[in-house]
């Protein structure tokens, strides 16, 4: 398998994706992690810090970074997948608030890990700017903008005028903009696979292309392979985000979204000066079909939508990495946004699939009687995310005090998704609801009759 062609961010990885070996025997091990993303390198990494002496094996279907970890957009954020809003209404102000910081610290902790343990992730602080391209839109930001402000947090947000924004990117079509100085951009695949070889350097063990074919907690914690067992003495750790939906007894717990990307060729100079973009932020749009673009160190832009419609039963497939219609839209929303690229070509796209909970809210958590640990939920939020868990994790296996478990996320389950049939009928309609909302309030028409029943099941 050529691993390359998974996304540009592998195929520029700067090393040949030469999986390590698979798990061939049975082992005893301390904390053994299924899952070789985020997720489970940064659980690690962790764990081996707080006890050195820790014995920790982690399982990799394919090679490390070969789900979301290694295929996003680039985008180190502290955004969360639930709203501040939402956040202030389910757990109150407090817990709000210290949840939304506790993902703004992480992005400087993986700046600051990538300096100290010399990773070269690209790491770029830039800022975050969310684009309001209707009036639909800009009454969304000025109610994130109202949630921050009842949070106290007001001070690293600014609401900005058509011509504010016009200032610092040139799209067609805006309204207004909020801005924050908080954010940064990376190079995934450098970032999950120089964390690969820190772990190893620090006594962990990696094993690749070994499916983990089931799971048991208890005074016998095991992950099973057909290479063999992996024993666990203090913890099973499931970090296997979207594709954990392929064990029956998880298949509910989360729903396998797909977002896709498209690249462009490298922009010349005088294509930059047409477009600004000169601070290189970290660019959205407030749509509910969010869009999300990356200025990369080589001077590409990187275009992110929705990606291909649900599958029936949660189904994930490389078929649904590409979705043709998916893609054409996406290269034609570039065009949209950039009229002035009339022309440009696109070198690259690729998808992936993003798990959902229910309630659209992470969780990690950690059982000291099965031993079973859970990381994971991030809805496309997982860059700083998962840093932030994976101290969390770690601190509730070690018992080492990390700062981080009376947050909201900590030792929590969301609930489980509706079964199928009825499943794949509310997410389809979900899904094209809330694109024919987008498409109606963009182009200045009233939201579909219908728009409030998407948007009451988008809250709740």
């Amino acid at each position: 398998m050529d691993y390359r062609g998974y996304s540009y961010w592998l195929e520029d990885a700067g090393e040949d994706l030469t999986p390590r070996a698979a798990l061939q025997r049975s082992e005893d091990v301390d904390v053994a992690i299924l899952g070789g993303g985020y997720s489970g390198l940064w659980t690690a990494y962790y764990l081996l810090c707080q006890q050195p002496s820790l014995k920790v094996a982690i399982v990799e279907k394919e090679i490390v970074g070969y789900g979301g970890s290694g295929r996003n957009g680039g985008w180190c954020s502290p955004r969360f997948p639930v709203s501040a809003g939402l956040l202030q209404k389910r757990y109150g102000v407090d817990a709000a608030r210290a949840q939304l910081l506790a993902v703004q610290a992480a992005v400087d902790e993986i700046r600051r890990v990538c300096e100290e343990e010399l990773i070269d992730a690209r790491f770029r602080a830039s800022g975050t700017l969310t684009l309001a391209r209707s009036a639909y839109q800009l009454a969304a930001i000025r109610s994130s903008y109202a949630a921050y402000d009842r949070l106290g947090m007001a001070d690293r947000f600014k609401l900005l005028t058509p011509e504010e924004a016009e200032e610092r990117i040139h799209v067609t079509r805006v309204h207004g903009a909020l801005y924050s100085p908080d954010g940064a951009s990376l190079h995934p695949g450098r970032l999950v696979r120089g964390l690969a070889r820190v772990v190893e350097r620090r006594g962990g063990v990696i094993y690749e292309q070994t499916a983990v074919d089931a799971f048991k907690g208890g005074s016998n914690a095991r992950l099973i392979t057909r290479g063999g067992e992996l024993r666990a003495k203090k913890a099973i750790i499931l970090a296997g985000e979207a594709y954990l939906t392929r064990f029956r007894k998880l298949h509910r717990s989360v729903l396998p979204v797909y977002s896709l990307i498209c690249l462009t060729e490298p922009l010349s100079m005088a294509q930059w000066e047409r477009i600004g973009w000169l601070q290189g932020e970290n660019v959205a749009s407030a749509r509910n079909n969010v869009v999300y673009l990356t200025k990369t160190a080589d001077g590409r832009i990187l275009f992110g939508s929705r990606g291909a419609p649900y599958a029936f039963a949660s189904r994930i497939s490389d078929e649904q990495d590409r979705n043709h219609e998916t893609v054409g839209l996406i290269q034609r929303s570039v065009l949209d946004w950039f009229p002035s690229l009339g022309g440009i070509t696109f070198t690259h796209a690729w998808g992936g699939p993003v798990a959902m909970p229910m309630d659209w809210m992470p969780s990690v958590r950690f059982s000291p009687d099965t031993r079973l640990g859970f990381i994971g939920g991030y809805t496309g939020q997982g860059v700083s995310t998962s840093n932030m868990g994976g101290r969390l994790l770690a601190g509730l296996v070690t018992g080492t005090s990390t700062g981080l478990k009376e947050l909201p996320l900590a030792q929590r389950k969301s609930p489980a998704w509706i079964p199928e049939p009825l499943r794949w009928v509310v997410v389809r309609y979900m899904q094209q609801s809330l694109l024919r909302i987008d498409e109606a309030t963009e182009a200045g028409r009233h939201k579909p009759a219908d728009a409030f029943i998407a948007e009451f099941l988008g809250k709740h």
